[in-house]
């Protein structure tokens, strides 16, 4: 068997979000931003900073999940003192974010972060230290992140609009890029959110069109999981279709590994990340004789974190059953206490309903032993 016997596909080109938005390039530590650069995904950590193990622990987990780039809170000296062991041991570029006090914008750099994150709209007198800030991220090397949220915006901009409109938040996220240009400093990337997808979306575009920063999109405050994966994805979609977006990040009320793996799922489903493993399941109806809500998450469960691509279709009939299996590497239609396991159509054992999943876990790791795909290969 060779690779491209195997069923998990790049999208068709007519089918693959169109011309990238140009912009600059950046580089995040190891990862580039921007300039057509691969569109990257990031979390943050949820563990209080200055508990370094707690934190290292949870960037390798997101790290597992596919994340790219890590943001870590920097509220106190306890954790600006942390930021030095973490950046040292993290398996990814880490950046720290800034709220409140400037100072620790300097101690981050100090201690080798990728990048930083600021909130002008709640640094004290951020646009007085522009310059200082400019100079040492420059000689650190380290791009800015410019991010402007709905619920911080700067008072002076509430009062001139009324609501943290997209005209609000775009105009406070190009005055303070104004600001560090002005001190010959470009290395920026802008993030923009807003709890709405719709009002993210509007201020994103007004973006795309009056600058060539890197952009990094967020819905903000999303939710949990269902509601704010749904939001995530809706204005996700909506904007990297029409070229724009660098980075991602799904902020669910969930932990920072399981944001990750819906930015992975959202780009690989537009065809933006190489596709790993995909379940084909069906919904339901009164045909079943197998409860298959439960039989398809087990079987997800089961491939957590399986490393090559392929495509396991779990059906509850035999309906749509075969023809669904044809089209995967593996499939499995059910009835009478039993499973009928195809590879790609062809029915390779007949095995008891309790036996289903793990027998599933034994072809596909056949399967990828005998097409010997790397871990987390792309078929061609």
């Amino acid at each position: 068997m060779t690779t491209t016997e195997l069923s998990l596909p790049t999208l068709p080109s007519h089918q693959v979000p169109g011309r990238r938005r140009p912009s600059r390039r950046l580089r995040v530590g190891s990862v580039p931003v921007g300039g057509g650069a691969p569109v990257s995904v990031q979390t943050m950590t949820t563990t209080r900073t200055e508990d370094v193990d707690a934190t290292l622990q949870q960037i390798a987990a997101c790290t597992s999940a596919g994340c790219d780039i890590v943001r870590v809170a920097c509220p106190n000296q306890e954790a600006a003192d942390a930021l030095a062991t973490i950046v040292a041991k993290s398996p990814i570029p880490v950046i720290a974010d800034i709220h409140f006090q400037p100072r620790y914008v300097f101690a981050a750099l100090d201690a080798g972060c990728a990048a930083v994150r600021v909130n002008p709209g709640n640094i004290k007198k951020f646009d007085d230290k522009i310059g200082q800030i400019a100079q040492a991220a420059s000689a650190a090397k380290a791009p800015i992140r410019i991010g402007v949220n709905a619920g911080s915006l700067d008072p002076r901009l509430l009062a001139k609009y009324g609501a943290a409109t997209p005209q609000a938040l775009v105009e406070s996220a190009l005055w303070e890029c104004s600001l560090f240009e002005e001190h010959g400093f470009h290395d920026l990337k802008i993030a923009v959110k807003h709890h709405d997808p719709l009002t993210m979306v509007a201020a994103n575009r007004l973006l795309a069109e009056q600058c060539d920063y890197p952009l990094h999109l967020g819905v903000t405050e999303a939710g949990p999981a269902f509601q704010g994966s749904i939001k995530s994805a809706v204005a996700f979609s909506i904007l990297l279709a029409e070229g724009i977006g660098d980075t991602i990040r799904v902020s669910l009320s969930a932990p920072p590994a399981e944001q990750v793996k819906a930015g992975c799922h959202i780009l690989s489903s537009l065809g933006l990340r190489p596709r790993k493993l995909e379940i084909v399941s069906c919904p339901g109806c009164g045909r079943l004789q197998v409860d298959i809500h439960k039989l398809a998450a087990q079987v997800e469960a089961a491939f957590d974190g399986f490393p090559h691509p392929l495509r396991i279709a779990v059906m509850g009939c035999v309906v749509n059953g075969p023809g669904e299996a044809r089209e995967a590497d593996l499939g499995v239609s059910c009835g009478n206490g039993k499973g009928q396991i195809f590879h790609q159509g062809q029915v390779v054992r007949t095995v008891p309903e309790n036996k289903i999943v793990e027998t599933l876990v034994e072809e596909a790791l056949r399967l990828a032993e005998q097409s010997q795909l790397p871990h987390g290969g792309q078929v061609s």
